[in-house]
């Protein structure tokens, strides 16, 4: 009897804790199959750049990835294994690498051989050319931790050559660009003794520069080399700016603004770096340049007038006005929600496909939400026909229709410096092409 009211008892508790887990289990799946369907019909599963790559033979389906992703969109678990939902949303946090109980995932950029806009590397972030290094994000990797990891790990290898140069003429290492790869990179170069030039088209930070005032940047624990940590998992554009000038004035970091890099050439193991203004010479090169390059352009008549914009700063600088943001990104809705935000704005988005698919999940819920405020209204399947003094034509499925305007902000890309790398001799993933000057393969 006794036995018999044991065995009852540990039944009980099994169920009380196996069924609701396996109903939770069952609507979660259910959930995350809906979510992956939806997806593949969207087209947007596959990744842009950095994404979970997942071992399913190691993958328990415990869900805690899932759970860990700020974005809250990238991964599902299907059939009791983990599965990229929306990869296009994936933005390489690596929160799901760090909590994944088995080391079933890694985040990482998969086979880039096909990829034609991704550099082909070795582990030290060397390319094909011996003594040519990218970091940050051209080596296809987005977030300040990534960015300012490269940059101190590409130094790191570079100072494992004792040679010094000697002639103040010769760098042992020139870094074209200071953003949070360009930054730890010099301050990695000060630490290891080595000569050094930083070189910039503009001031120091790179893409946070062309953030929006107060926009947050998500970020890892990382450490800045020579000054310390960044522990929160959000920092403000100012507070970045403001460090990063701090930074640069403690540590006297050697930087040159106002100077477009040309082209890089190397003879006799020496590159020559040209800018529009001088040449320079380094026994290597670190090219800690954006992928954003040159904004695209629309193409319309009237791109030209000074209210045609290409980035937003202070949003706050605009109020009573008509306002068309052009895009479909996540610049474009966090720009057309900054500026919905303010009195007396009239917003409208004009975007050529059917919907809003390429955004963080965050944005994607607060556009939604001023679109039902009637804050924003959104123009799809819709482009700019032409652009005029006081109002902008759009070609729509039902024609050609006008309405008033007095700014346009464009957020539809930029055209990436990949063929100016190119015309340097580095390989890119699809080409066929034999590594040269012995760099490691």
């Amino acid at each position: 009897m006794e036995t018999s009211l044991i065995w009852i008892i540990t039944a009980a508790l099994i169920i009380a804790v196996f069924v609701p887990y396996y109903l939770k289990f069952r609507q979660r799946q259910k959930s995350d199959k809906e979510r992956k369907k939806d997806a593949v019909a969207r087209g947007v599963p596959l990744p842009r750049n950095q994404y979970p790559l997942i071992d399913a033979s190691r993958c328990i389906g415990v869900g805690s990835c899932v759970d860990a992703c700020p974005e809250g969109d990238v991964l599902g678990v299907v059939y009791g294994k983990a599965t990229i939902i929306n990869g296009n949303r994936c933005v390489g946090h690596g929160f799901c690498e760090l909590v994944c109980p088995v080391g079933a995932l890694k985040v990482g950029l998969g086979d880039i051989k096909t990829r034609d806009d991704i550099p082909i590397l070795d582990e030290n972030n060397q390319t094909n050319i011996k003594g040519l290094y990218i970091a940050g994000e051209l080596a296809g990797f987005s977030l300040i931790r990534n960015a300012m990891v490269q940059g101190r790990k590409v130094i790191e290898r570079i100072a494992l050559d004792e040679y010094r140069s000697q002639d103040e003429s010769l760098k042992d290492v020139i870094i074209v660009g200071c953003g949070p790869a360009g930054l730890s990179a010099s301050l990695s170069a000060i630490r290891n003794r080595l000569s050094y030039l930083t070189i910039d088209q503009q001031d120091p930070g790179g893409t946070i520069l062309q953030y929006p005032r107060r926009k947050l940047a998500m970020t890892q624990p990382v450490e800045i080399p020579l000054y310390g940590w960044l522990n929160e998992p959000e920092y403000s554009k100012e507070f970045l700016l403001e460090l990063w000038d701090e930074v640069i004035k403690a540590f006297d970091v050697k930087i040159i603004t106002d100077q477009r890099v040309g082209n890089v050439k190397k003879c006799d193991d020496i590159f020559e770096v040209v800018t529009q203004g001088d040449r320079y010479k380094a026994r290597n090169v670190v090219l800690a340049m954006g992928r954003r390059g040159t904004p695209r352009k629309i193409g319309a008549p009237g791109e030209h007038l000074p209210k045609v914009m290409y980035q937003l700063i202070d949003a706050q600088s605009y109020n009573d006005v008509h306002i068309l943001v052009v895009g479909g990104g996540d610049s474009a809705v966090e720009a057309a929600i900054g500026l919905a935000k303010q009195n007396g704005n009239v917003v409208s988005v004009s975007y050529r496909k059917n919907q809003f698919f390429r955004i963080k999940k965050k944005n994607d819920e607060r556009v939604n939400e001023m679109i039902a405020r009637k804050k924003i209204k959104t123009l799809f399947n819709s482009s700019v026909k032409e652009i005029r003094e006081k109002l902008v034509l759009l070609q729509t499925e039902d024609g050609i229709i006008e309405i008033p305007n007095d700014y346009v902000f464009v957020f539809i890309g930029g055209i990436p410096p990949f063929e100016s790398l190119k015309e340097m001799g580095i390989a890119f993933g699809g080409e066929v092409k034999e590594v040269v000057q012995g760099a490691s393969p």
